[in-house]
This record gives structure tokens, sequence and C-alpha cells, in this order.
């Protein structure tokens, strides 16, 4: 055998005994994305559903003062509740996402056919009372509608005056697509993957042997440091390649038990589509290894290198962070950017949207490409001297 093959067979062999790596490629890396996901659409589902089907309470001051706008509430399924004493009080304590306030010359100003003023009470940093404030003004919304009609009918005008234009929405969405608001952080937990898998094994097979000095005499075989060093990037490539394989996997079981269907959604995460993210994603096992060899390789400690790693998995997060506050028009080059073509192909995988395979296939080979470059970086810094020398 080859050199760089036994390397690779005895690196994948040692970390195959080891209980903190087979935890770190099998069990924190690929659980990690798949049990996020699954907490946060549980989540949101839950909430939702609460929110859309539990009856919409709204305390009223000044009830007195509207008696048909109160019916009109109440048979739009509204209960009206009892005021408290202090609106304001009660919405900053939680106690009450919104108060409906009806000012004293509410009837007089509807009588003279005047626009009448009610007070919205609402705290807008408060997240779940939206859904709330929405609905009643929607409510309210209806109410206003119905009467401006009724008025001008009374006086001999058509309402169709007052609405020159009907918008129709046409919305061209599907369930898949409409998944990706709440799919948008798939990209970077499986990119995460591919990096944290392999990143136990980047650390171990450089600054863990160098700190156990095991990699002396290691590099002390008539073997090429550059063989030695391509073995256990390959090993690190395939331990990240299983991690996403395994990833894939839980997501796709995961995706299968959510009722997003209740949301109008729909997740299709079948065995076309996770083959698929495979191949988009794969190759940034390579640019990861590679990655995360040079940065153990500067390291005098396991520790060391496991602070650096940090910052190392986090820098992925970087162009989904970019993307999900201004989102980009996809562009051809784009698709020569690592890490931004990713975000761009594993959302329109998850979107059901046709993909070009020129753009996979250029996302592919520049991502491969600059593995390789990297790989070239990694071997010139196993020919130093002082790589094997332990602090």
């Amino acid at each position: 055998m080859s050199a760089w093959r036994v390397v690779c067979a005895k690196e994948i062999l040692e970390n195959l005994r080891d209980r903190r790596t087979m935890i770190s490629v099998f069990v924190i890396g690929p659980l990690m994305g798949p049990v996020l996901f699954a907490l946060l659409i549980s989540l949101i589902l839950s909430t939702q559903l609460e929110q859309a089907e539990k009856p919409l309470e709204v305390p009223v001051v000044g009830a007195e003062h509207a008696p048909q706008l109160i019916r009109h509430l109440k048979a739009v399924g509204v209960v009206v509740k009892d005021a408290p004493e202090s609106p304001e009080e009660a919405v900053r304590k939680r106690d009450a996402d919104v108060v409906l306030r009806i000012p004293e010359g509410f009837a007089e100003s509807w009588r003279e056919g005047e626009s009448a003023k009610l007070e919205l009470v609402l705290d807008s940093s408060q997240q779940k009372a939206r859904a709330s404030v929405t609905r009643l003004k929607s409510a309210l919304q209806s109410y206003a509608e119905l009467t401006a009609s009724q008025r001008l009918l009374l006086r001999g005008v058509s309402p169709e005056v007052v609405r020159p234009l009907l918008i129709a929405e046409v919305d061209q969405s599907t369930p898949q697509s409409r998944a990706i608001m709440i799919l948008s952080m798939l990209p970077y937990l499986l990119i995460l993957t591919v990096f944290a898998g392999g990143s136990y094994l980047a650390i171990d097979t450089t600054a863990g042997e160098r700190e156990r000095q095991s990699l002396e005499p290691l590099l002390a075989n008539p073997a090429s440091r550059a063989e030695l060093m391509s073995g256990k990037l390959v090993a690190t490539t395939l331990f990240a390649w299983a991690s996403l394989a395994l990833s894939l996997v839980l997501f796709s079981l995961s995706s299968s038990i959510i009722p997003m269907d209740k949301l109008g959604m729909e997740i299709k995460l079948g065995v076309m589509e996770c083959l698929k993210l495979f191949l988009i994603a794969a190759p940034l096992g390579i640019v990861g290894a590679a990655v995360m060899t040079i940065v153990a390789a500067f390291a005098k400690s396991f520790r060391e290198a496991q602070t650096y790693m940090t910052f190392v998995i986090l820098a992925p997060a970087l162009p989904s962070m970019v993307m999900a506050i201004n989102p980009l028009k996809p562009a051809d080059w784009m698709y020569s950017v690592p890490l931004v073509s990713h975000q761009l192909l594993i959302e329109q995988t998850v979107r059901g949207e046709v993909t070009a395979w020129a753009q996979v296939a250029l996302s592919v080979g520049v991502t491969v490409a600059l593995g390789l470059v990297l790989a070239a970086v990694a071997a010139r810094l196993y020919h130093r001297e002082s790589l094997a020398i332990s602090a």
C-alpha cells in the first residue's frame, strides 16, 4: 500500500477506537443541526397554531360609547373583556396583548359622519403580541369598510366609487418554497456539520499527536511528508462526509414527521434531495479538513487547537448571516464563491427549484480546487521541523 493509504487507515482505525471522536463525529455533529431544526419547527408550529386557534381576547375601555362596534367585534369572534384600571400598565406587564380604548367623543363623531378616533394600547416590541394586534386591526378595518359602504349607499353613491382598484394577489409560491422561511438556517447547519464532523480528527492528527510526541516518529519514516499529510487529510475528510451523510438522514427523518401542512408548507427532503445536498456540501469537507489541519499545525497543544477551531467552525456562518439580513439576487458569478454558492444551492434545493447542473459543477469545481490549494499549503507546513516539537 502507498504511504498515504497506510496513514489514512491508521488514523481511521485509531479514531474509531476513540470514544470522544465517535461522539463528536457521529453524535454531536449530526445531531446538533436536526435537533435545533426540530425544536425550532415545533416551537413555531405550536406558537402559530395556538395564536390562530385561540379566541382573541381584547380588553375594551369605553365600550359603552360604541355599542355597534362591540357587537361587530363579538360577531367576528373577538372576546370583549372588561377594561383594566391602567391599560398601559396591563400591556407593559403583559397581562394583555392589546387594549382597545374608545374615547368619549367617538359616538358624536360617528353620528356626524366624521372620522372617529380609536386608540390601540400596545407594545410593538412584544413579538408574541403582534398576532393579536394584527387580528384586532383586521376586525376594526372590516367594520370601517362596512360602515363606509352603508354611508355611501344612504347617499345614493355606489361603494365602488371609493374602490377604484381591486387588487388580486397571484401567489407564485408553493408549499415547499414557503417552507424556506423556516428552513433558512438549514444551509448553515449543513455547512457547520461538515466542519464540525472533521474538526476533532484534524486536531488529534496534528496538535494531538504533537502533544503526545508521536508525530516526530511518524515524520521520521521514509515516506514523504506530503504523503503523510495526505493520509491525514483524507481520513479527516471521510469523517466529515460521514457526519454530513448522517445529518442529512436525520434531517430527512425529522422533516417527515413534522406536520408542516398545518401551516400550508411542505418540507421535501427525500432520497434525491439528500443526495443532491450531499453532492453540494461534500467538497467543503476537503476545504474544512485542509483549513483545520493548517490551524492545528500552528497550535502547540490539543487545547489550544480547540480554541482556534471554535472560530474556524463559526466562520461559515458569516455568508449565511449577511444573506439573511440582505438577501441577494443570485448571479452567475456567485456560484464560483465557496460558502455563498453553497448557501444559494442548498436554498434552491430545499425550495424545490430547478437548479442548473452547470452551477452545481461550478461550485463543486471551485470548492475542490480551493481545497487542493489549501491542502498544498498544509503539506508545506508539514515540512517545518518545528512541527514535530511539542511545547
